[in-house]
């Protein structure tokens, strides 16, 4: 006897068809029944296997995913990465594009509206995100009354979630005009204040922003001018650091975009929202890689050490850090540019005594069977932080430096959240393997 077919209204099994048809047939067996689910875009939806049950009292098939290895959590058209082909476009332009020919504040602009500005919609972007750039003076006061050894990165969440409290207007999160001021604030205002919290760290006054300057120009001359009436910009920091800054803008969902997803759900302010997503960019695994690199090559010291080094990462001893990434399952592309303008900063700054024992790690690691079969190729934060380190920044603000540009991702992420009718708070599913019912027992009566 056949067993049923199950769809949303229950139905008999159709009969087979010559015509492919976009569902997936999933058979329970253990009631025998059927059941039909569409697929769209490649995928199937969740909910749809919540008619799965064993009786009327079931709450119905849930899928387990761990970490959403295997799980889309949104419909999105800001970001594409395949990454077993090292594929990254921003809209649609590839990452190669924008590199080479783009500016970091054109690339904001595109992820923000969807497409690429004409010569006056650009002028007045850049006039609107420059003319936001200073802050209040009484948030110098809240950045002063941190520790001399504060991390830079905890100082930086703190202070974009206070902004908050200075900006009542944020709040309306589903005006547009005040979701374009805010975004010119947070883009303006996140390069001043991390300037500043580097310069709390050195105990050196603040300095304010230049806005005749461009803006990686304009945040050099925040960290690093001293006594000079006006800091001269060097054209190949500049261009360094706009480079790094398009190619950290936006990467899908990782941690901290679908953390500022996670939150901004709830309805909250997005200067709240962006400082959880900095919370999540700050740990090891996520922004603070490029960190580890830097301390893995300092504990490898020499050349004549890697083959040893690369020994132990085999027999499971350690990692190797920047090498494979979560998405990417072929060369990231970003490293293949990163590395160009490595030199380019190398040539002007004196080359880091890191990179031969870095070039050593690569060579190995690309020519090595292990590597090779795993597809771990270097990424992004291999490279990054050689080069931080050569522009003169300490490791503790490597994170920072991730959080300034990928503060446009954000919010392209998090309006793009707001305006999609689909999108609930986020409230995920637990599978609970923890006690039955207990009944509380006096503590004189406890074993």
């Amino acid at each position: 006897m056949d067993s049923p077919t199950i769809s949303a209204p229950q139905t008999r099994k159709p009969e087979a068809s010559s015509a492919a048809r976009e569902t997936l047939t999933v058979t329970d067996n253990r009631t025998g029944k059927t059941y039909e689910v569409p697929i769209t875009h490649g995928t199937i939806r969740a909910m749809d296997f919540r008619q799965i049950k064993v009786d009327a009292t079931d709450f119905g098939m849930m899928s387990y995913d761990p970490a959403f290895n295997n799980t889309a959590s949104c419909i999105s058209k800001v970001t594409y990465i395949d990454g077993d082909a090292g594929i990254l476009r921003y809209r649609g332009y590839p990452i190669e594009d924008l590199a080479e020919k783009s500016t970091y504040l054109e690339t904001a602009y595109l992820l923000l509206h969807g497409e690429l500005p004409n010569g006056e919609q650009l002028k007045t972007w850049t006039y609107n995100i420059t003319h936001h750039t200073f802050i209040h003076e009484s948030i110098k006061k809240f950045l002063d009354g941190f520790h001399y050894d504060a991390h830079p990165m905890g100082m930086l969440i703190s202070t974009i979630a206070a902004l908050s409290t200075y900006y009542h207007d944020a709040k309306d999160i589903f005006s547009v005009e005040s979701r374009k001021k805010q975004t010119y604030r947070l883009i303006g205002k996140m390069p001043t204040i991390a300037a500043f919290s580097y310069r709390h760290s050195l105990g050196m006054p603040f300095v304010y922003p230049d806005n005749d300057l461009s803006y990686p120009g304009n945040f050099l001359n925040m960290l690093f001018r001293t006594t000079e009436a006006r800091y001269r910009v060097n054209a190949t920091l500049e261009h360094a650091l706009d480079v790094l800054f398009i190619l950290h803008a936006d990467h899908e969902q990782n941690c901290s975009t679908n953390t500022i997803r996670g939150v901004g759900s709830s309805h909250v302010d997005p200067y709240s929202a962006t400082a959880a997503a900095i919370a999540a960019l700050y740990g090891p695994l996520h922004g603070g890689a490029n960190e580890e690199v830097v301390r893995m090559l300092l504990e490898i010291g020499s050349v004549q050490k890697v083959p040893e080094f690369i020994k132990r990462v085999k027999a499971g001893e350690t990692k190797l850090m920047g090498f494979g990434h979560r998405v990417y399952k072929n060369y990231d592309p970003r490293a293949r540019i990163i590395k160009k303008v490595a030199y380019e900063v190398f040539d002007l700054m004196g080359k880091n005594p890191l990179l031969e024992i870095a070039l050593e790690c690569e060579r190995i690691a690309l020519e090595d069977d292990y590597f090779v079969k795993r597809k771990l190729y270097p990424n992004v934060d291999f490279y990054t932080g050689l080069i931080y380190q050569s522009m003169g920044f300490p490791s503790t603000m490597f994170p920072v430096l991730f959080a300034i540009p990928r503060t446009s991702g954000w919010i392209a992420q998090w309006e793009e959240l707001l305006l999609d009718p689909e999108q609930k708070i986020a409230r995920p599913r637990q599978i609970y393997l923890g006690h039955d019912t207990r009944h509380y027992v006096s503590i004189d009566q406890r074993n």
